[in-house]
């Protein structure tokens, strides 16, 4: 399995986005976030088609870190049931990947 993955992680405001990013990097639990500005999402939830529009984060870290990642982030996000999704980074520059590793691997 690859060690590397992306987390896509939907946030429902800038406020919101820059407090999830700022704090999974802080945490060392990514060791880089991109926040993108202008998602519309279209979803059902409770009984109802719902279309908001939210903010979706990046993260890159590891798979190792995955748990501790979604613990920290249903803790410190405002939905119930946030959307937390990892993607495995199949292949990728060799010296970014070692920023991941030397980041995460840190001790705080």
């Amino acid at each position: 399995m690859d060690p590397h993955i992306v987390v896509l992680i939907t946030a429902g405001s800038k406020e919101e986005a820059d407090q999830l990013s700022r704090g999974l990097v802080e945490e060392k639990l990514a060791f880089c976030v991109n926040s993108v500005p202008g998602v519309q999402s279209t979803y059902y939830w409770e009984n109802k088609l719902c279309v908001d529009a939210e903010f979706l984060l990046i993260a890159k870290t590891r798979r190792d870190r995955f748990e501790d990642l979604e613990q920290w982030v249903r803790a410190n996000h405002s939905y119930d049931v946030p959307e937390i999704i990892a993607l495995p980074i199949v292949a990728g520059s060799k010296p970014y990947l070692k920023s991941i590793d030397d980041w995460i691997n840190q001790k705080n």
